[in-house]
């Protein structure tokens, strides 16, 4: 096991920002920069052992903090809150007061407002075991940050142990009633980024979604998948049914986890690399986002990233939750800590 850390170059105020390598014995290296808690690669072998870097990501830090990018908004790799997913009109009241946030898609507010925690710089810490090596990271979001009420200290913990396993720990407190939802936005290519990730194999646990509406905020009914692309009850390729919606796949599934326990999610594998990725999870829900609308750009060692380039597995509560007391709640309360676990399993498709 081994854990390093070197300089990642300075934010646009002229913070320091640094680059954490989480590497084990079985060749599965993951790297982290504490500006927006951001992923930048996690690199496994395929079937004949050639390591090759499976999320969308850069190797520099003014690749994330480009005009260009930050108008773009894929969020590769980063932590997203205060509230990961959308929230309609910008707008959810708690205990008769309404609160506003910014609107920055569509009609929507979406993962925590113009700078949500993805564009934040967080204080990190280095954890190192015989069996895991860790990244501990911490943020204070002050008292209507974005829009959200209280002072919410958040820390998010990414470990990686000998089991391959790739966690994410999620833990906050607040002064004062708020809502919370977390998640991490890596976009996986199981290929290396050689080719999109159409003809990857994607398995979701659960035959249930939040319907929609035109601008991907759920009306309130929970349907069954059975006879609709979002059948994935058994392994399908991710493109052999996704002409059939008009962005491909922005979809929250129902994990059917009311007790919050460590649950598998889904698997997305690939067949040529021979890779594959097991997703458990506590939340209540998964979003799966197949990237339609990730921009044309050059990513590392010539990739070039664009439409359909990756494919987002986000474990979270269900989007536009404050305004629908039906679903799990998002509400966090003064004396209560929230928690959240979601492990990311790397591995090779069994012959």
């Amino acid at each position: 096991m081994e854990l390093i850390r070197e300089n990642f170059g300075n934010a646009v105020g002229g913070e320091k920002v640094y680059l954490f390598t989480l590497r084990n014995d079985n060749g599965i290296t993951v790297k982290i920069t504490n500006y927006g808690g951001i992923v930048t690669s996690v690199e496994t072998p395929d079937k004949n052992g050639q390591k090759a870097n499976i999320v969308l990501g850069f190797k520099s830090l003014q690749d994330y903090i480009s005009d260009f990018y930050i108008k773009q908004g894929p969020y590769f790799g980063a932590i997203i809150g205060r509230y990961a997913n959308r929230i309609a009109g910008g707008k959810f009241n708690i205990k008769g007061t309404t609160y506003t946030l910014p609107i920055n898609n569509g009609p929507n507010s979406l993962h925590g407002g113009i700078t949500g925690f993805d564009k934040v710089i967080w204080a990190s810490s280095q954890i190192v075991k015989p069996n895991v090596v860790a990244v501990e990271l911490k943020y204070r979001s002050i008292h209507m940050e974005e829009g959200f009420p209280g002072n919410l200290d958040v820390v998010v913990t990414y470990s990686l142990n000998r089991e391959n396993e790739f966690q994410i720990e999620y833990k906050a407190v607040t002064d004062r009633t708020t809502v919370v939802n977390f998640t991490n936005h890596s976009y996986f290519n199981l290929t290396g980024c050689k080719e999109n990730i159409l003809n990857h194999q994607l398995q979701i646990a659960t035959d249930s979604y939040t319907v929609n509406d035109d601008t991907l905020i759920p009306t309130g009914r929970i349907e069954k998948v059975a006879g609709t692309p979002l059948d994935f009850t058994s392994s399908a390729k991710v493109g052999s049914r996704i002409n059939e919606l008009k962005d491909g796949y922005d979809h929250n599934f129902v994990l059917n986890n009311p007790d919050g326990k460590l649950i598998k999610a889904a698997i997305l594998s690939e067949e040529t690399s021979g890779r594959k990725v097991e997703v458990s999870t506590t939340q209540p829900g998964i979003q799966i986002y197949t990237g339609y609308y990730i921009p044309e750009m050059k990513g590392p060692d010539d990739i070039t990233f664009g439409r359909y380039s990756g494919l987002a597995l986000e474990t979270q509560h269900y989007p536009d939750s404050p305004n629908h007391p039906e679903f799990p709640s998002t509400l966090l309360n003064p004396g209560e800590t929230f928690r959240s676990k979601t492990i990311y399993k790397f591995g090779l498709i069994e012959e």
